[in-house]
């Protein structure tokens, strides 16, 4: 199942930049073997400002994936709960998982109602240039977990 990380804006030569590419290979390094990835981030620009026009930047990336919003308002998961639902959307057959990363006023209502699930980040507020960066680790994290790996630890 190949995994994305789709956002607005671009992170340029950013400390967060760099955290979300060791992420990214990192999960793809271990999860090639478990059938997870490989592990891509997408940055978009909206070609006017405002959550509908970001959402319009996003649609395009969207078509034949299921799903995950990342919202303030959705569910926090466990690390262990987020590798089994990533396992279990693997077992099931999807294909590709795409994780939408809003811009700094987070997106669309439309697009968070289409989701497939809403996935919130804990209940802090974080900037959404880090956000990427902690779905590219809890994705990296969920691989070493289904792979029996020691980074996790409970």
């Amino acid at each position: 199942m190949r995994l994305t990380i789709l956002a607005i804006g671009r992170l340029g030569r950013t400390p967060e930049a760099e955290l979300v590419r060791t992420y990214v290979e990192r999960a793809t390094a271990v999860g090639r073997s478990l059938g997870l990835g490989p592990v891509e981030s997408i940055e978009v620009e909206a070609r006017k400002p405002g959550k509908a026009a970001e959402a319009e930047a996003l649609r395009p990336h969207l078509k034949d994936a299921h799903l995950i919003a990342c919202d303030e308002h959705g569910r926090a998961r466990a690390s262990r709960e987020f590798a089994a639902d990533l396992e279990r959307l693997r077992d099931q057959g999807v294909r590709r998982t795409v994780f939408m990363i809003g811009g700094a006023d987070g997106l669309d209502s439309d697009l968070v109602s289409g989701a497939d699930s809403v996935l919130a980040l804990g209940p802090q507020t974080w900037p959404h240039a880090l956000a990427r960066a902690m779905v590219a680790e809890q994705i990296y994290r969920a691989a070493t977990i289904l792979a029996g790996g020691p980074y996790h630890r409970d």
